[in-house]
């Protein structure tokens, strides 16, 4: 292995055992307070189970505190439920007043028991308390009302007396200790043979001031009674056991038993009856010696807890002091004799930090003759050699700081490891220099894509300047480039993004992607680009690099798509053009934010205006009206001579030609701003669309008036058809049967064989004039041009082979020929095809006119299901329908009847201008 400079081998690196890693002084200390920590330990752990019991019997203390205030509420409790049922039994003034002053020592005490239980941190005591004050008060006021009787305000008041019982259970059934224990039972124990014999107390007087003056039944709470004073005298004191002997046998004690017994009996001696006040009386004078009892059992409970507890606090505070004071004696001694030892070798081990740490300043004054000089001598030696390899490695720096990539370090001054320290900064700074010049490469390329991209690059910072931009913002904004480095970038931002861009620069700050993000800027010339981001933030270099692309002309071209859309889908669907003149003038106006309108160029060279909108301030507009009106004037004018689009400074305009001819115009004017080069070609596609829509008006115009003229010339033709035959076959008919019946008079024998053909002749006459007549009456019914469409129904109706039920509500006057006619031949079809294929019993005719429509309901109960294309009858029908602008529709599902409606305009309608 190769040595150091100072002829030491190097420190090789391996697993330092556990006690190997603690200092002198440590061991030391280890050496001598290792068996007293161990002591203390357990020490401190018995002191941590005293302290819990100290802390459970403190508890416990001052739970018993708790439960005592609470048996004081019970007991005033008690000797209000006495005094209410004493007031219910026998009202008067003074059970009245004894029930008011036993309200009140309850609410006393009740409120010294909150105060009280307000400090215990345990069971909601207090909130307990505060609700049994609340019922208390609630059954006070039904007791004042005397809704309640004797029996049931006992009850009450026990259901109070049973709460209390059994929060001071839960507070006396800690039993932190087997003495403390005992004291808690028996002292719960008489406070519940106490409540029992409250309780009885109550219940006898109740059936004493029955109104047979005497009880019937026995008691139930003389066994509870009985088995709490036996669990009471298991666990208490034979002194108090003694004291509650000489009560039973007392004579409060024995006239209560001799009650009881009497109870107890079934056919009891009815003069051996206590009185009311008697029995109140001896229960009271029992009650009060019972209750003298239970104050000595809780003060016996009160010692046994205060006494369990000093003791355990003082187990808890004496032997952690004893265990410390020896703790503390030892530790002394150890910290003396290593501060001895350890002096010198804190000096060595600082020395070795600093010079680890890169201090060459820190200088060894410890020159002692043993193990640790040397040591200190050797670590003089090292900091002479670092001190020079230092030096060379500020020079490497120097020149890297000055771009000297060329310096290199003198390695043959150096041995061993140093030696290869530098040889390796030396290939470093080779690496270096080649990486440098590969890095200037790269940024000359780099600074090549950047200037040359035809997207906007920059760099800015999250302080809202720009700190690099490419020359694509300067052609796109037409700011030079020291303008936009100068003012933050939020100023070239249009007003209504700035709140938004803020937005979005405080999300770069934050270290968020920020994608496909747009706002509008502001170019110079004061016109607005639309611009859509992508950025990436740096955060620990507080920049942002950013790209945009322009797509202000995008979106224009996107929104010119949506408006021609909505117009195209308005021409598509069959609009009126009056509507898509106004539409047309909506969307030019919203589409270049300017005033827009569609006019129509009449004959004797006048302009009707057919839609129009401001899209600007209503002040503005009156302002600037009379400047528009003439730019307007004079782009029309322009395009009228030209035929085509026209750019007239604050106004263009574009030609709507149909047929080869200028039909009129779409015009937009803006009331400020000189509208840009190029806006009169986007109104193009606008005027052919409106173009459109006029030829489509007038297709579908002449398509009506076409079907009109030929249900006009058909129904002339019926009409002259039926003249003809009214006019020459059936008066030839009618000169025929005349001279028929002239023959028939010059035959002399009536039977004979002449006879019977001439009357066979003249039936036949008859009948094909009766046939004709039909067929006259099929081909244009006189009666309607006589008598109108009411009488031409109702005749329909009597010739109808099924029954038909006519409600008309027609006016008195003629209705237009067409229409009429139009009516009559509906319902004559739609009774024609009842007869044929309905199998109805009743056929409803309805018809009215209604906003100046004629509505007219034919409705059948037969088998349904007729289809307007099964046959050629109701299609001619819809077709003569709509041929004057109404509107014929066929309803109803199989086996529920057919229903036609049908509408018709008594006006006819107008084509769309």
């Amino acid at each position: 292995m190769r040595r150091s400079p100072l002829g030491r081998r190097p420190r090789t690196l391996h697993r330092v055992p556990l006690l190997a890693r603690l200092r002198v002084g440590r061991k030391l200390m280890l050496l001598v307070l290792l068996p007293v920590t161990g002591l203390l330990i357990l020490t401190a752990f018995s002191s941590v189970a005293q302290w819990r019991e100290a802390r459970t019997l403190r508890d416990f203390h001052t739970a018993t505190g708790v439960s005592f205030a609470a048996t004081e509420v019970t007991g005033a409790v008690a000797r209000e439920r006495l005094a209410a049922v004493k007031a219910r039994l026998r009202p008067g003034p003074a059970t009245r007043a004894e029930r008011t002053e036993a309200e009140r020592a309850t609410d006393r005490v009740l409120a010294g028991a909150l105060a009280r239980a307000a400090s215990w941190p345990g069971s909601d005591v207090a909130g307990d308390l505060d609700a049994l004050g609340r019922q208390l008060h609630s059954l006070r006021a039904r007791t004042a009302t005397g809704s309640l009787t004797g029996p049931d305000i006992a009850d009450r008041y026990a259901h109070v007396q049973d709460t209390l019982l059994a929060d001071v259970t839960a507070l006396e059934s800690g039993r932190p200790t087997r003495a403390s224990g005992r004291a808690a039972d028996a002292h719960l124990a008489l406070l519940r043979a106490i409540e029992a014999a409250e309780r009885e107390q109550t219940e006898v007087a109740a059936l004493l001031a029955g109104p047979a003056g005497r009880p019937t039944g026995a008691g139930r709470w003389p066994a509870l009674e009985s088995a709490q004073l036996d669990a009471f005298r298991e666990n208490t004191s034979a002194e108090l056991r003694t004291r509650l002997h000489l009560i039973q046998f007392q004579d409060p004690g024995r006239a209560v038993r001799e009650v009881r017994d009497l109870l107890a009996t079934a056919t009891p001696e009815t003069a051996r009856w206590p009185s009311y006040e008697q029995w109140l009386a001896d229960s009271g004078a029992r009650l009060d010696s019972l209750r003298a009892i239970q104050d000595r059992a809780a003060r016996a409970l009160d010692a046994t807890a205060g006494h369990d507890r000093r003791e355990a606090e003082t187990r808890a505070v004496r032997e952690p002091a004893v265990s410390l004071a020896v703790l503390a004696a030892v530790t002394f001694l150890a910290l003396a004799l290593s501060r001895s030892i350890t002096r010198p070798l804190a000096q060595v081990s600082a020395g070795a930090r600093a010079l680890s740490c890169g201090d060459l300043s820190y200088d060894i004054r410890y020159t002692g003759r043993d193990e640790l000089g040397e040591v200190a001598d050797t670590f003089r030696e090292l900091r002479v050699t670092t001190e020079r390899l230092a030096a060379e490695i500020r020079a490497m720096n120097t020149a890297i700081d000055h771009n000297r990539l060329e310096h290199r370090a003198d390695e043959a001054s150096f041995e061993g490891t140093w030696s290869q320290l530098l040889g390796g900064m030396n290939d470093t700074m080779a690496s270096f220099a080649a990486a440098h010049g590969r890095r200037e490469d790269a940024e000359q390329e780099l600074a090549s894509i950047f200037d040359l991209s035809l997207d906007l690059l920059c760099i800015s910072g999250v302080d809202g300047y720009f700190k690099r931009v490419n020359p694509a913002f300067e052609r796109t904004l037409g700011h030079p480039r020291e303008t936009l480095l100068a003012r933050p970038f939020i100023e070239f931002v249009h007003e209504e993004d700035r709140d938004t861009t803020r937005a979005a620069l405080a999300r770069l700050a934050s270290g968020v992607e920020v994608a496909e993000f747009e706002n509008r800027y502001l170019r110079a010339d004061g016109t607005e680009c639309w611009l859509e981001w992508s950025a990436r933030p740096v955060p620990e270099q507080g920049l942002v690099y950013a790209t945009a692309r322009d797509v202000t002309e995008s979106r224009r071209a996107a929104r010119e798509q949506a408006a021609l859309r909505r117009v195209a889908t308005l021409v598509a669907h069959g609009a009126p053009p009056s509507q898509v003149f106004a539409r047309v003038a909506e969307e030019v106006g919203g589409l270049l934010d300017t005033t827009a309108a569609v006019l129509r160029q009449e004959a004797d060279g006048s302009r009707t205006v057919l839609g129009t909108v401001l899209g600007i301030p209503e002040e503005l507009e009156e302002a600037t009206r009379e400047a528009r009106r003439a730019a307007g004037q004079q782009a029309m004018d322009e395009v009228t001579r030209t035929r085509c689009a026209a750019h007239v400074g604050h106004a263009v305009g574009a030609p709507i030609v149909v047929d080869d001819r200028l039909w009129g115009f779409v015009l937009a004017a803006s009331p400020l701003e000189v509208l840009p080069a190029g806006t009169e070609s986007r109104l193009a596609d606008f005027t052919e669309l409106a173009a459109t829509a006029i030829a489509n008006a007038d297709s579908r115009a002449q398509l009506t008036a076409s079907r009109a003229r030929v249900v006009a010339a058909g129904d002339a033709s019926r009409r002259r058809i039926e003249r003809d035959l009214h006019d020459g076959v059936q008066q030839r008919l009618v000169a025929l049967q005349l001279d028929l019946r002239l023959a028939e008079t010059l035959v002399t024998d009536p039977s004979s064989e002449l006879a019977e053909q001439l009357a066979h002749v003249g039936k036949g006459l008859d009948d094909a004039f009766q046939d004709l007549l039909q067929v006259a009456r099929g081909i244009h019914p006189a009666i309607l041009s006589k008598g109108g469409l009411g009488p031409a129904l109702r005749s329909l109706a009597r010739r109808s082979a099924v029954p038909v039920e006519l409600d008309l509500r027609l006016p008195a006057g003629r209705l237009p020929e067409p229409l009429e006619v139009a009516a009559y031949y509906v319902v004559s079809e739609c009774l024609t095809n009842v007869a044929k294929h309905a199998h109805a019993r009743v056929v409803e005719v309805v018809a009215r006119i209604r906003d100046g429509v004629l509505e007219l309901t034919v409705r059948d109960d037969g088998v349904g299901g007729a289809e307007p294309g099964s046959g050629s009858g109701l299609i001619g029908l819809i077709d003569r329908v709509e041929a004057i602008g109404g509107k014929l529709v066929v309803s109803g599902l199989p086996g529920e009847g057919t229903t036609v409606d049908v509408r018709l305009p008594l006006a006819a309608p107008s084509p769309d201008p």
